[in-house]
């Protein structure tokens, strides 16, 4: 943990804590802190707006009791999304506000806090989350798992599916790519860079950085990279998306646990993630597995060996990226996947899939017909995560201000 290594013990311990540092301006605390605030960007939502929350003017003790609601929450899928986003308009379009939450004192105290809720959701007491969550779920999608005597929300939050609901399309023919999760995809990068970002439609990806500049970077050198995010109500495993020899593996890359310029941005449209910056999750805790796998020519016969990388990103709240032990060090030598294999989980946190592919390996996105391509939801659900149509520019986004 970046210049943190211990943690509260209770929310008490943490807003004190808090308090304390702005009062000494430990490492310079308040003098962020203050900067942040300073710099907000007015909150473009409607005051009457669930995520709406103006930080602006906010002083420590708006922070501390901030902290304190959020971590009281005890409610549905939509509440505990919408104090992640109102705690992202600080960050909102404000350079203060991203290196207060990404840096110092202010990581220190996300990194804390997040270790706080993890211990909450792995409490017993958390059980009683679990029945507003099926509620809200509703019994056709419950029916998709395997009903657990869940101790704990964080038990529930990684339920697993019951067998045969998730086909794995293809299961012998390995040029096919399945999603490695229940997920909203969109194609984000082409002719990836090699340690710089380079801006493709709007979007960049470091791929250098993202893997934390292992020997396996390079391979995806003019590739692409393809987003799988996960929705807070989603089933949480990630599986394997292609079939072969995992070469390499990490489950534990530190980095932010908060500090999204536009946070908003990611949620409001209707193909999730479309057109976003995804640049910033170079800097978020994450792993990553790289499988060897065989190409196939038109006749079904060897083309040559390649590399697919699946990259896991914890995003807020709990931000946790967990490998089955199959994949995590110490290993000796390959290990060998099956396509659709289990290979790990996020408990309760926002969270994506990363797929990076070489070269001229995967060039679009390709259905057959009578293949699913998207479910016709209730308009309650797409209310609360959906909130605009496919490719329709964020309302949100305005030009930046001081």
């Amino acid at each position: 943990m970046r210049g943190h290594t211990t943690f509260s013990t209770s929310i008490e311990e943490f807003q004190e804590r808090i308090r304390t540092w702005y009062d000494r301006n430990h490492d310079d605390f308040a003098t962020l802190y203050d900067d942040a605030i300073k710099h907000v960007v007015p909150c473009p939502e409607k005051k009457t707006s669930e995520v709406y929350y103006d930080w602006q003017g906010a002083d420590i003790q708006r922070l501390c009791d901030f902290f304190g609601e959020w971590y009281d929450w005890k409610s549905g899928v939509k509440n505990g999304l919408d104090y992640i986003e109102k705690f992202s308009w600080i960050t909102y379009l404000n350079d203060a506000g991203m290196t207060f939450v990404t840096s110092g004192p202010g990581y220190a105290m996300t990194a804390d806090f997040t270790h706080l809720q993890g211990k909450q959701m792995d409490d017993p007491d958390s059980g009683e989350l679990i029945e507003s969550w099926v509620r809200e779920l509703g019994s056709k999608r419950m029916d998709d798992y395997k009903v657990r005597d869940w101790r704990t929300f964080n038990e529930f939050f990684v339920r697993e599916i019951k067998e045969g609901r998730r086909p794995i399309a293809d299961k012998d023919d390995d040029t096919v790519v399945v999603a490695p999760a229940d997920c909203v995809i969109n194609m984000i990068v082409d002719e990836l860079g090699p340690f710089t970002g380079i801006p493709v439609k709007t979007v960049s990806m470091n791929v250098g950085k993202l893997l934390d500049h292992s020997e396996y970077a390079d391979k995806f050198i003019g590739g692409t990279a393809v987003s799988c995010i996960l929705m807070p109500d989603s089933y949480h495993w990630y599986h394997a998306p292609v079939a072969g020899e995992v070469v390499a593996a990490r489950d534990d890359i530190g980095g932010c646990y908060y500090g999204m310029r536009d946070f908003p941005g990611l949620l409001d449209k209707g193909n999730v993630g479309y057109g976003y910056d995804y640049s910033m999750f170079d800097d978020f805790r994450r792993g990553y597995v790289i499988i060897k796998t065989q190409y196939q020519d038109a006749y079904g016969g060897p083309d040559g060996e390649g590399y697919v990388g699946l990259v896991p990103v914890g995003l807020n709240s709990i931000a946790s990226v967990n490998f089955l032990p199959k994949f995590t060090a110490p290993r000796v030598g390959p290990v060998t996947v099956e396509k659709g294999e289990r290979i790990g989980n996020f408990a309760y946190g926002g969270s994506l899939n990363i797929l990076l592919f070489e070269r001229g390996r995967f060039p679009a996105l390709q259905l057959l017909q009578g293949q699913r391509i998207g479910v016709l939801e209730q308009r309650e659900r797409t209310e609360k995560l959906f909130t605009d149509a496919f490719r329709t520019r964020s309302r949100r986004v305005r030009p930046f201000s001081p």
